[in-house]
């Protein structure tokens, strides 16, 4: 099935160039079909960029999915025109008082600055806190993960001696989850941050549980039992070169880089690199849509008592787990 994407959005060329069926709201009203609806806060400040990577891997479910898109009004985005927000994005004002089958959060380049000190900080929470009884599933991603783990879980970030940079083998955790089921025991995942989540603070939460992990990156993939948040220490939904346009940005801006690990072939950053994650990526994307298309009521309005109902049945795993 296609996904639903608002009328003229920049990604929609790029996703039928590669032969990926977008429908305009125009054409998919005509549908007789309850689509998933997923608001997506992008925090990035490559806005179009980061709208194509993630509408690529959403695309690729069978489910057709209406996707909004949500912006923070309380800091003002200089790398994307004013127009291009105004005609594609709302506030949280807009949606709060819808409910959402799904919602993704994504990075920030903000992982070297506490979190007080963002400007939109408080925004930020509330917009979690809402999530909260609002969307069935949240997937938080890179820097926005963080955010989640520090804000519902008191989980800290420790600053890293150096830069996290380039494509790193994970291992499987549990074969038998829904949300990596099909993934291999070894797969690949692009990490581009300063900072890690202290893993130590995980053993007092065992409503999270680890899915994809390694001693470079720590974990790569977490979940609440009840896959209502999802958190991805990575960046799963980058492109193949994109951390190739990382490393050149600072690289003639004259600041400390080094070439991405595990990345371009031999370390030449002139050599094309290969696109080895992007399986795995399709499938976690996947996977989470098909739960909860499984999960959700056809009803939006029931979404708040389905998720109370999730909630209520994962506190009785944990206590399993814990005996």
């Amino acid at each position: 099935m296609p996904i639903n994407i608002p009328d003229g959005l920049p990604a929609k060329q790029t996703l039928h160039q590669e032969r990926i069926f977008a429908l305009e709201e125009e054409a998919a009203d005509r549908q007789e079909i309850r689509p998933l609806d997923v608001v997506i806060l992008n925090l990035m400040p490559t806005k179009v960029e980061t709208e194509t990577q993630i509408l690529r891997l959403i695309s690729k479910s069978p489910l057709q999915v209406d996707c909004d898109f949500m912006r923070v009004s309380t800091h003002e985005a200089t790398h994307v025109s004013h127009d291009h927000l105004v005609k594609f994005y709302d506030t949280f004002e807009r949606y709060q008082d819808k409910n959402y089958d799904g919602m993704i959060i994504t990075g920030a380049p903000l992982e070297q600055l506490p979190f007080d000190d963002v400007d939109y900080w408080d925004e930020l929470c509330e917009i979690i806190d809402w999530s909260q009884g609002h969307v069935l599933s949240t997937m938080y991603l890179c820097w926005g993960a963080f955010a989640g783990l520090w804000h519902l879980y008191g989980i800290p970030v420790r600053q890293l001696p150096s830069k996290l940079f380039g494509v790193f083998q994970q291992r499987l955790c549990d074969e038998y989850n829904f949300l990596t089921n099909g993934f291999d025991e070894v797969h690949n995942v692009p990490h581009s941050r300063h900072a890690a989540i202290d893993t130590s603070m995980l053993a007092q939460h065992p409503e999270l549980h680890v899915l994809s992990e390694s001693f470079k990156t720590g974990p790569s993939i977490l979940a609440t039992r009840d896959f209502h948040e999802v958190y991805v220490t990575g960046h799963l939904e980058y492109g193949r070169d994109t951390l190739a346009k990382e490393f050149w940005r600072d690289f003639r801006k004259g600041l400390p880089i080094r070439v991405p690990e595990n990345y371009f072939p031999g370390d030449d950053p002139e050599r094309q690199p290969p696109f080895t994650w992007r399986a795995h990526a399709n499938l976690l994307y996947r996977n989470w849509l098909n739960w909860v298309y499984q999960m959700t009521p056809y009803e939006r309005e029931r979404i708040p008592k389905e998720i109370a109902s999730l909630r209520a049945d994962s506190d009785g795993m944990v206590d399993k787990f814990e005996g």
